[in-house]
C-alpha cells in the first residue's frame, strides 16, 4: 500500500498499488489552461500533482498499460515547476522566504538566475525563471503548486500576521498573470479557497475545478474502484475481523466513505483510510488522527455557534462552498472545504446546498474534539465519560445515567454558564451522538420528531426535554404517549423507557426528570 507516498514514479517502479486516473489527468492536462482543485488533506492532491508532473515531463514509459497510453499519442516535453509548499513552517515571513528559497534554487540551477538588476525577491526570481525556462527551451512552460495555501491555512488564528503573509503570497502568486504569455498549464492546489484574505483577488483568472462534475472523482476512491483494486485485500481484512466480506465493505463504507464533491456524484473513499486499514488489517480513524481541527474548533467555541449546528445537516449557498473569510465567524465553509462536511443534497431552485457529515470516522472523531473543547478539563479521558454514559444505559440504569449527566453539566467552570440557554441542550445532542457509535440516536418516527431516541441491545429509550418555564417533566411523558414516538419498537421485544428531562436555566444543568415504561 503507497501510504505516505505521493511520488507517481516512485508508485509506479516500486511496486505499489495504483488506483489509475490518467484518463482524467489527460483530460485535465488538455482541457484546462490556469486552474485551480480544493480538497480535502490527505485526498491524492500531490500525488496528482506528480502524476501531471511526469505527464508534462514526456516520462512515457511510467503510463505504460494506464489509461493515458491510449490517449496520448505525441508525449511533449515541456519545463515543468513543480513548487510544493506542504513542508514548510510558515510561523514568520522569513519561513515563507525559506522555502519559496528552496523550491526556485534548483530550477535556477538549470535555466539561470537573473542579472542583479532584475530583482531578487521570490517573484522576480519567478518571474525571471519562466521566461528564461520558455525561450531557452521553445516550449511554454508548466507551473504546479501543492498546498498554495498551507501559509495561510497555518496561521488562521493570527489575523495581523495573516494579512502580512496573504500579501506576500499575492505578490509571488501573482507573476502568474502577468506570465501568461509563457505559460502551458497552470494548476494550483490546496485545502481552502479563500475570500478576503484571498490571493485570488490577484488570480482571477484561475479557473475553479473543485465544484466541476467532470472531475469530481479525480482524487479519491471509488466503490467500484475499491473492489476492482483490492479485491484480495478485502477478503483477509474481512477474515482478520472475523467478517463475511459484504460485511467488511459495509464497514469501509459507513467509515470511509461518503464524500461528494459535486452533486449527484458517486460518492468517494478517503483514500487514506482505506490505504491504512487494509495495510494494517484494522478498522481505525486514520485520516482523523493526523490532524485534528484546532483552530476550527476554537472558532466555533469563541464565537458562540449553536452546537446543534453540528449534530444535524445544514444548508449554504454555493458561495459559501467556494469562498472562506478567516474573521467571518462562520466556519461552516472551512469545515466543508476541509473534509469535516460534504455535500448531501443540492436545491437547484433556491441554488441551496444540504452538507453533512460524510461518514462515521469524521462524524464521531469531530464531535469527540468538539466536546472536548467545551467540557472543562477532567482527569479521565473523554472516552472514559461516553463509555460510561453507555454503560449505564446498557444496564438499564437510566438515574445513574442522568444523574452522571447532571453531575457534569455542573462541574462545567462559570464563564461558560454564561452562554446561551441552548448551550446545554446542545451539549446533550453532542453526547447522545457520540454514543451513536454504540447505539441509534435521534430517530424519526410517522407522528413527529422524538428528541432523542437511544436503541440499545435489550431496551429503548426515548428522552424529550423541556426547558424550565416552557413544561414539565411529566408534560414531556405525556408528549412522548401523545405522539407515539415509542409505537414503532413495540414489535421489537425490547423494554421501552421513556424519560421527560427539564433543563434547569437558572442552574445551568439537569432539573426534574421522570422515568416511565
Amino acid at each position: 500500500m503507497p501510504i505516505g507516498v505521493q511520488d507517481f514514479e516512485k508508485i509506479r517502479t516500486g511496486g505499489f498499488v495504483y488506483v489509475d486516473k490518467t484518463a482524467l489527468v489527460y483530460r485535465l492536462a488538455n482541457e484546462g489552461t490556469q486552474c485551480f482543485l480544493g480538497r480535502p488533506r490527505r485526498f491524492g492532491k500531490s500525488l496528482l500533482q506528480s502524476t501531471l508532473k511526469y505527464y508534462f515531463q514526456g516520462k512515457k514509459e511510467l503510463f505504460e498499460g494506464l489509461a493515458i497510453a491510449d490517449l496520448e499519442q505525441d508525449w511533449p516535453v515541456h519545463p515543468v515547476f513543480h513548487i510544493d509548499l506542504s513542508g514548510g513552517r510558515y510561523n514568520s515571513l522569513e519561513g515563507l522566504d525559506s522555502e519559496l528559497e528552496a523550491n526556485l534554487a534548483l530550477p535556477e540551477e538549470q535555466w539561470g538566475k537573473n542579472p542583479p538588476d532584475a530583482g531578487n525577491t521570490p517573484g522576480a526570481r519567478f518571474q525571471g525563471l519562466l521566461r528564461r525556462a520558455a525561450e531557452k527551451s521553445g516550449k511554454k512552460v508548466v507551473v504546479l503548486i501543492d498546498e498554495y495555501d498551507k501559509p495561510l491555512v497555518q496561521n488562521l488564528d493570527k489575523s495581523e500576521f495573516l494579512e502580512e503573509m496573504r500579501m506576500a503570497l499575492g505578490s509571488f502568486y501573482s507573476i502568474l498573470k502577468s506570465s501568461d504569455q509563457y505559460l502551458r498549464f497552470v494548476l494550483l492546489t490546496g485545502v481552502t479557497k479563500f475570500s478576503k484574505v484571498s490571493v485570488f483577488s490577484d488570480l482571477n483568472q484561475l479557473r475553479d475545478m473543485s465544484l466541476n462534475k467532470n472531475f469530481a472523482n479525480i482524487c479519491g476512491i471509488s466503490a467500484e474502484e475499491l473492489v476492482d483494486n483490492f479485491r484480495p485485500e478485502l477478503d483477509a481484512l474481512a477474515e482478520e475481523n472475523n467478517l463475511s466480506y459484504d460485511e467488511a465493505l459495509a464497514k469501509m463504507q459507513r467509515l470511509y466513505n461518503g464524500y461528494h464533491f459535486v452533486p449527484g456524484a458517486e460518492g468517494m473513499f478517503n483514500p487514506f483510510g482505506v490505504l491504512n486499514t487494509l495495510a494494517d488489517q484494522k478498522f481505525g480513524y486514520y485520516w482523523f488522527e493526523t490532524g485534528t481541527p484546532s483552530v476550527l474548533l476554537k472558532e466555533i467555541k469563541n464565537h458562540n455557534i449553536n452546537l446543534l449546528e453540528y449534530t444535524r445537516d445544514v444548508t449554504v449557498t454555493e458561495n459559501s462552498l467556494t469562498d472562506y473569510r478567516a474573521t467571518g465567524g462562520n466556519p461552516i465553509p472551512l469545515l466543508y472545504q476541509s473534509g469535516y462536511l460534504t455535500i448531501k443534497d443540492y436545491d437547484s431552485q433556491r441554488g441551496k446546498y444540504v452538507l453533512g457529515f460524510p461518514n462515521e470516522e469524521v462524524e464521531y472523531g469531530f464531535l469527540e474534539e468538539l466536546l472536548r473543547v467545551y467540557l472543562p478539563p477532567v482527569q479521565e479521558s473523554q472516552g472514559f465519560y461516553v463509555g460510561k454514559f453507555i454503560e449505564d444505559l446498557d444496564t438499564g440504569n437510566i438515574e445513574k445515567f442522568l444523574t452522571r449527566l447532571k453531575a457534569l453539566f455542573y462541574s462545567i467552570p462559570y464563564p461558560v454558564k454564561e452562554q446561551s440557554e441552548y448551550h446545554y441542550q446542545s451539549l446533550f445532542y453532542l453526547l447522545i451522538r457520540l454514543m451513536g457509535q454504540f447505539a441509534q440516536a435521534e430517530l424519526q418516527c410517522a407522528a413527529g420528531r422524538a428528541d432523542v431516541v437511544v436503541t440499545m441491545t435489550d431496551a429503548v429509550y426515548c428522552f424529550e426535554f423541556k426547558l424550565s418555564g416552557n413544561g414539565t417533566a411529566m408534560e414531556a411523558l405525556t408528549q412522548i404517549d401523545d405522539k407515539g414516538y415509542l409505537i414503532p419498537f413495540t414489535a421489537g421485544g425490547k423494554k421501552l423507557v421513556k424519560t421527560g428531562v427539564v433543563f434547569d436555566n437558572e442552574k445551568h444543568t439537569l432539573g426534574e426528570w421522570k422515568i416511565g415504561e
